[in-house]
């Protein structure tokens, strides 16, 4: 079975002048911060320090202006335009590594069909997590064929009912919160034909520039005309529980700062906020803490998978069961920041998870 890998890459230019490829220069950026030498970073870059000083050089040529800073008993540093350089693959990464991964999957199957006889697969839509992600290593680890599609948690409950996928992977709030986005997404969830696969809690809140220069304490400072925010995408179950939780404060949406910006992962929002374009957003733990930003919890949610009852002692399904309730998966997914694995893999009628709804 074939598997297909696609990464972001982007160039430099000025003018007309030839592109400069950030590629290299971005990893010999990187070694430097982690460094603080420049030869110790060409070495861990993979380049003579002859090549690295003229790569330097280059990327200096095209900015005009310097990309290292020296100091007596400081070491090398990187200028702010060199940080600044790092935040923006950072943020191309974030932003589109789920569309990039969709797209490899849905590749990989075709040249599978094109060139040998296709085997079964689980087919995946699922918002994008970390707790998934980590999934789809464990999968791929245990060779399973998998076609995956990241979307929005709306768009996934409503593939399943179409049965356009087997598992359809959806998040919901735990208290107040939680029988409003239950029931956006029981139009499209039969307890006759489905049922659910619990996947994590994971806690949601503010991120926060590191620290908190704006000194943001409360959802209502989004309200301040200092205060930039930026939002998750229309359909997101983050975005709508954004706005479940402004109506339940009366708070104007229009009143916020970019609220109609839209981010399609946590990780994007938070590349966002570290790379100083916005002050505040609100997603989970796991992103804040891997950017480097504060974080104010807010609320605890549940990240199901949505699964046909008919399906699931089919053999694919099982061997993804068994996955799922692994230690070795559990015990990953529990050192995820503001992750808990104790209910991880445990099977759900629609009427145990949400009894009210």
């Amino acid at each position: 079975m074939y598997r297909i890998k696609i990464s972001p890459h982007w160039e430099i230019a000025r003018g007309t002048e030839e592109a400069l490829d950030t590629a290299i220069l971005l990893s010999l950026l990187k070694a430097v911060q982690d460094t603080g030498s420049i030869a110790q970073a060409a070495q861990a870059a993979g380049l003579s320090y002859r090549y690295a000083w003229g790569l330097l050089r280059d990327g200096e040529k095209l900015f005009g202006s310097p990309l290292m800073q020296t100091g007596r008993g400081r070491g090398t540093r990187l200028t702010p335009l060199a940080e600044k350089l790092i935040w923006a693959d950072r943020r191309i990464a974030a932003r589109l590594t789920p569309t990039l991964e969709s797209l490899a999957s849905e590749l990989g199957d075709e040249l599978n069909r094109m060139v040998m006889q296709p085997p079964a697969t689980i087919r995946i839509d699922a918002s994008h997590g970390f707790a998934v992600a980590a999934m789809l290593n464990h999968l791929d680890a245990a060779r399973l064929p998998v076609k995956l599609r990241y979307r929005n948690s709306t768009d996934a409950v409503a593939a399943l009912a179409q049965n356009e996928c087997d598992l359809a992977g959806f998040h919901v709030p735990l208290g107040k919160f939680e029988q409003a986005a239950a029931r956006r997404y029981a139009q499209w969830l039969d307890p006759a034909r489905h049922c659910l696969i619990h996947l994590a809690v994971r806690r949601q809140g503010l991120f926060l520039a590191p620290g908190n220069p704006k000194h943001i304490g409360r959802l209502e400072d989004l309200l301040r005309p200092d205060v930039r925010f930026v939002n998750r995408q229309a359909g997101s179950g983050t975005r709508m529980l954004v706005e479940l939780m402004l109506a339940d404060a009366g708070m104007d949406p229009a009143r916020i700062s970019g609220f109609d910006s839209a981010e399609f992962t946590h990780s994007a929002v938070a590349a966002y906020i570290a790379s100083g374009m916005a002050d505040v957003g609100i997603g989970v733990e796991t992103a804040a803490r891997r950017f480097g930003l504060d974080f104010l919890p807010l609320l605890e949610e549940r990240y199901f998978f949505a699964v046909p009852i008919a399906g699931l002692e089919q053999t694919l399904m099982r061997e993804v069961r068994n996955v799922l309730q692994s230690p070795a998966f559990r015990d990953e997914v529990q050192t995820l920041s503001g992750y808990d694995a104790g209910e991880t893999g445990r099977l759900l009628k629609l009427e145990e998870a949400f009894p009210a709804t």
